[in-house]
């Protein structure tokens, strides 16, 4: 009789707080901030209300992280004259947004988030995509908890928007919101997928980079992989491995992690935490990856301040975190966010699981890119660099920094005084830049041909 009871309280609960989009983002006001759900959980319905306001509101702050569309309050407002829209971690779409002074780069250290938002950050308004409610009152977060639970409880009003698509995604913990924590709730009408990343395109290079990875790799090692083509073809590679044992414990989890635990590679047997899980903080991909998620309890969801605490990240062993950079200069500083003052991405997890595969016994942190890209013009430049492009962010600072990695091979940064690192990283460029880095290298005093013999 009490389960009844208690069911039906949460259905008179539910009923009350029911309301179309059109009336629950009623709640915004001029000079509000408002934060949008993450990654692929943006609420695509709140956002299509609210940008039916635009002539209502003057000034409102919108935050997200990562948009995976142009925002509808974007589009309605091309002068930005009532909607200030900014990013803790661009896409593709923050960069054409930037371009036209659309959309601004929060920093943040992504382990940091909890603290941040907590201390430093206001949220007058939360709108959030969910799973249906279950039975005992729980909305789930779906594939983003991150920042997200942190936002919930920092937010003075909190609407999420039911979407049935979204698939439900054990903990962990943090990985749902109770519907005595929310105000409005909303329910989709077009209930739409979420989004499916399209395949990024593989070059030669890609792969013989990753077959350098692999000929690092041992059994029982725990997996962090960055985004892009490379760290999805080490994961691809792996699955079609002998290796075993393997453990995940990373930031994002993608396709390829399906691969790895369907091929038995991955089973976490060797995790010191987490044992048995693949832990991760937000997922994007495809399908396959979120039908894998719904309801499996091999995964497990946590907020970001426990993922990439680089403390906890290192209390796992042979801790393996793959990642990519735009640059590298000789200095050894590593730029994976930005090319001079345009901001391509954002630092996300990359410091936090570098800096702890070095505390990991037996870890390694990679940091991943081709000795080469080719301009808009068609001319080939190195990437590497004697010092970074002008007005570049540093991701990684040189005192972090492990191993860089090109299709040439692998060096290592720790223990490396100046003229060596230049030196490892030298022999690790295209073989067409080698003299003119030498040149560089000397004329700033950090290598002379005379330290190759030294070597």
């Amino acid at each position: 009789m009490a389960v009844v009871l208690s069911s039906n309280l949460l259905l008179d609960q539910y009923q009350e707080k029911l309301v179309t989009a059109d009336e629950a983002v009623k709640i915004v006001k001029s000079g509000d901030w408002v934060q949008y759900g993450e990654f692929v959980m943006q609420p695509k319905e709140l956002d299509t209300a609210l940008a039916r306001r635009v002539n209502e509101l003057e000034d409102v702050k919108i935050r997200c992280v990562t948009i995976t569309m142009i925002p509808e309050v974007v589009k309605a407002d091309p002068e930005r004259k009532h909607f200030r829209f900014n990013d803790w971690h661009f896409s593709g779409f923050s960069r054409a947004l930037q371009a036209h002074n659309l959309c601004n780069y929060i920093p943040v250290t992504y382990h940091e988030a909890k603290k941040l938002i907590e201390d430093f950050v206001e949220i007058d308004v939360a709108f959030v995509l969910v799973a249906p409610m279950d039975a005992n009152g729980y909305f789930n977060l779906g594939t983003s908890n991150s920042i997200t639970s942190y936002v919930v409880e920092k937010a003075k009003k909190v609407v999420v928007e039911v979407n049935t698509s979204v698939p439900v995604c054990l903990g962990g913990n943090g990985e749902s919101i109770h519907i005595s924590q929310v105000d409005y709730i909303v329910e989709s009408v077009q209930n739409q997928k979420l989004l499916n990343l399209p395949e990024s395109p593989i070059s030669d290079v890609d792969r013989k980079i990753a077959n350098v990875v692999m000929g690092m790799m041992e059994d029982g090692c725990c997996l962090q992989l960055g985004i892009g083509a490379m760290p999805n073809v080490v994961g691809s590679m792996i699955a079609q491995s002998d290796l075993k044992n393997l453990g995940v414990h990373t930031e994002m989890l993608v396709d390829s992690f399906v691969d790895m635990h369907e091929s038995g590679r991955v089973n976490g047997k060797m995790k010191t935490i987490d044992k048995g899980k693949m832990a991760y903080t937000f997922a994007m991909g495809t399908d396959k990856l979120y039908d894998f998620l719904h309801n499996n309890p091999v995964c497990a969801s946590y907020p970001v301040h426990y993922t990439n605490d680089p403390f906890i990240i290192a209390q796992n062993d042979k801790v393996f975190a793959i990642n990519n950079a735009i640059e590298v200069d000789l200095y050894s500083q590593v730029a994976s966010e930005a090319v001079g003052p345009r901001q391509i991405s954002g630092t996300g997890g990359q410091l936090d699981f570098i800096f702890a595969a070095f505390r990991s016994k037996g870890g390694k942190g990679l940091i991943c890119l081709s000795s080469t890209t080719t301009l808009k013009d068609g001319t080939l430049v190195s990437r590497i660099r004697p010092t970074l492009s002008p007005g570049t962010i540093v991701t990684v600072p040189r005192t972090i920094n492990y191993y860089v990695i090109t299709e040439f091979g692998v060096a290592l940064m720790k223990g490396r005084t100046t003229w060596q690192r230049a030196e490892e990283l030298i022999n690790i460029a295209h073989p067409d830049f080698r003299d003119e880095l030498i040149k560089e290298a000397e004329k700033m005093n950090i290598w002379v041909r005379s330290n190759k013999k030294e070597a």
